[in-house]
């Protein structure tokens, strides 16, 4: 790496410094470790994990299946761990994650209890400065984000939270020591992908259960199961295959899109077809449909009535079920949550649903919430609001660039990258999951397999030269913003007021849509970033 830079006192310095030690961070630092390089991981929690030392709610896991959410680099790791269901529960993902740590012996390289305020370019070191909130400070000649996709939570802004006397979080900040809820009066706000796993998983333990929605979603069922030791072997010898499978398919799932083109196939057969997938597990219902589903009103309109019809005939009160169906969008436009027995809570006497664009929420209480059409008391109120996704975390964080340049101020209107990766006028600055890269939007360690493995071989590249500055051209970073762009205008997601396209009524300025995800698909993502690093590194400058 060449001369060591000053570093002032008490300030620690590595070549390398990884933000975040979630499934990004774990596998960055192996392979970083691969290739020698002087490395660090800082973690704000107090241990690896990322969403999933966060995230403890009743019913989180994840909705990809469990083998292909592992990483495939090792054989060994491969062979040894054992997935017990299809879609491994928060828990389990945690074991999984915290037994690669220790396989690996990662925790000797990684500092926990790091909350990163401020990172800070130097041009004249060519370094970056990072700043901790309790004072520490880092620097390193390449700074490495791993930071989570849904890791920034946004809190409703009711008057009044701050006064509620019993018990209220958002759902990224459940208890560590879970509070009993048997017989308690609960509220949950929030009809998203996480409050439909709470929802789901509270309804028969509660006393009353009251459901806060503003829009409802479109939902499918998970159709999750145990995995058999028998299965678990048969899983085992097919590893290859099914990475390989995942490889294949835009979202880096088992399950691709139909060949068939929708409006080939009669409707009848298309409606028969609908019935198997509605049974099968999984997101093959969203993305092993007909591609023109995605795409085109006259399709996507057909399939939504067929989703509307299963969910009339899942929840037995006609007029509840009408309240349960989006109006404002089809279905697959945006995010989809898979749930497990969602609809048919509300068959339950002791749960309640409660429209609030009919009669908003006003105030929380003392005692629980006040609504337009009166105040209701509970025990426990559960913010299950979502997350400022993608950008949220780097907002959090006071990144500063060239010239004084602020992140957050560059990406106000609408983020700009070059393959998710870089920014220009940020140089040494490494995103492994920035806006518009491909892990975002397709099945995450799939993606973050790929991506890690990308700039490990730039960094590979960047020490064998004795580079010490990279950054990407101006140029390269708006023909990648053009062909974001480009990508969205051939979905129907467009139009979402979704996290897909960066809309949150939570966070100020985020009531517009913004061009945050690739949607372009693995297959495609790959090949470009392949074909930009044979090249040269087309895009990039070195210094």
């Amino acid at each position: 790496m060449g001369t060591r830079p000053a570093t002032a006192a008490g300030e620690e310095y590595h070549d390398f410094l990884v933000i975040g030690a979630g499934i990004c961070g774990i596998y960055q630092l192996i392979k970083l470790r691969e290739i020698g390089a002087d490395a660090l991981v800082i973690e704000k929690n107090a241990d690896v994990g990322g969403t999933w030392f966060n995230n403890r709610y009743p019913g989180c896991r994840f909705d990809s299946e469990s083998y292909t959410y592992g990483l495939s680099f090792s054989d060994e790791v491969l062979q040894e761990w054992d997935w017990t269901e299809h879609f491994s529960p928060q828990p389990e993902t945690l074991r999984y994650l915290n037994f690669l740590t220790d396989k690996f012996n990662l925790r000797k390289d990684m500092q926990f209890g790091c909350t990163v305020s401020s990172m800070r370019w130097e041009e004249s070191s060519r370094t970056w400065g990072v700043a901790l909130e309790d004072g520490r400070t880092y620097r390193s000649r390449f700074l490495v984000t791993a930071l989570g996709l849904l890791s920034a939570k946004t809190p409703p802004r009711y008057p009044g939270m701050e006064r509620f006397r019993g018990l209220s979080f958002h759902t990224y900040d459940w208890p560590h020591d879970p509070p009993s809820l048997a017989g308690k009066r609960v509220a949950v706000i929030g009809t998203g992908a996480t409050g439909v796993q709470v929802i789901s998983a509270i309804a028969d333990q509660v006393g009353e259960l009251y459901v806060y929605q503003r829009r409802p979603n479109w939902c499918a069922p998970l159709h999750n199961r145990k995995i058999t030791p028998e299965e678990m072997a048969d899983i085992r010898s097919r590893y290859d295959e099914i990475f390989e499978k995942c490889a294949k398919t835009p979202g880096g799932f088992v399950h691709g899109p139909d060949p068939r083109s929708f409006f080939e196939v009669p409707a009848e057969e298309r409606q028969a077809f609908w019935e198997h997938l509605y049974s099968t597990p999984g997101f093959e219902k969203w993305v092993g449909n007909f591609r023109e589903v995605l795409m085109d009103e006259h399709a996507n309109a057909e399939f939504t009535e067929f989703i509307a019809n299963k969910i009339r005939e899942r929840v037995k009160d006609p007029e509840l079920a009408e309240k349960l169906i989006p109006r404002d969008h089809g279905f697959g436009v945006q995010r989809v949550p898979l749930e497990t027995r969602y609809f048919e809570a509300y068959n339950r006497d002791n749960v309640h649903l409660i429209e609030i664009e009919k009669t908003p929420i006003v105030e929380i209480t003392e005692n629980g919430i006040l609504c337009s059409d009166g105040e209701r008391e509970f025990d426990i109120i559960v913010y299950a609001t979502g997350f400022d996704a993608v950008t949220g975390a780097f907002d959090r964080i006071e990144i500063t660039g060239v010239g004084g340049q602020r992140l957050k101020d560059l990406w106000d209107d609408d983020p700009h990258t070059y393959l998710g990766v870089f920014v220009h006028g940020f140089p040494n600055l490494f995103m492994l999951a920035g806006p518009q890269g491909a892990s975002n939007s397709t099945n995450f360690p799939r993606a973050i397999e790929t991506g890690v493995n990308w700039t490990t071989d730039l960094y590979r590249y960047v020490l064998d030269h004795g580079y010490e500055r990279v950054e990407a051209t101006l140029d390269a970073q708006s023909q990648w913003a053009d062909e974001v762009r480009a990508m969205y205008s051939m979905l129907l997601l467009r139009n979402a007021k979704s996290w897909f396209t960066g809309y949150n009524e939570n966070v100020d300025g985020h009531n517009r849509s913004r061009n945050l995800i690739y949607n372009g698909g693995a297959p495609r993502y790959r090949k470009t970033i392949e074909k930009v690093a044979d090249a040269g590194y087309t895009g990039v400058d070195f210094a």
